[in-house]
């Protein structure tokens, strides 16, 4: 399968540690399915961040998600599950990460998705009242983690 990291620079060799921490599912390489998706993000970074909008493009062996050999995560939809693990990694006060998966998969947490998960952790609104708003946002969008060197070294620049 084909996935989409959209920057606002050519990625000629992904470096972990470039990474920023304290996303969706804590400090990783970010990849969506979704050209468009990638385009818009490379987009908004190209905007804040200055320099052309770059969509990097790998090829991923997806059997690898089943074969056994990677820990995996995924979150087929909003859950309460997703959404304490998103919180969690957003909120992880330390460099250490909260979770050891290689990959994980599941919604991303998007600025309209962002508010209500502030709504949550000022304590305002429940969990179930979270995933409740959550499961009716237009627009739902998915999203890879690749959070370790293994997983990393499955990706293939095109």
């Amino acid at each position: 399968m084909k996935l989409y990291h959209g920057s606002n620079t050519n990625i000629q060799q992904i470096e972990l540690a470039k990474s920023k921490p304290n996303k969706d599912f804590g400090k990783g390489f970010y990849l969506t399915a979704n050209i468009d998706q990638a385009k818009l993000l490379a987009e908004q970074r190209a905007l804040f961040f200055g320099g052309e909008p770059v969509v990097n493009t790998y090829n991923f062996d997806e059997s690898a998600l089943k074969s056994g050999s990677l820990n995996v995560k995924i979150f087929e939809e909003y859950t309460a599950d997703w959404a304490k693990f998103v919180v969690d990694n957003r909120f992880n006060p330390t460099r250490v990460p909260i979770h050891d998966y290689d990959i994980v998969y599941g919604p991303i947490a998007n600025d309209k998705v962002g508010v209500q998960i502030e709504l949550f952790t000022d304590k305002l609104i429940d969990i179930d009242t979270l995933v409740q708003r959550l499961k009716y946002l237009p627009g739902i969008t998915f999203q890879y983690y690749f959070g370790t060197e293994r997983a990393i070294a499955l990706l293939h620049k095109l």
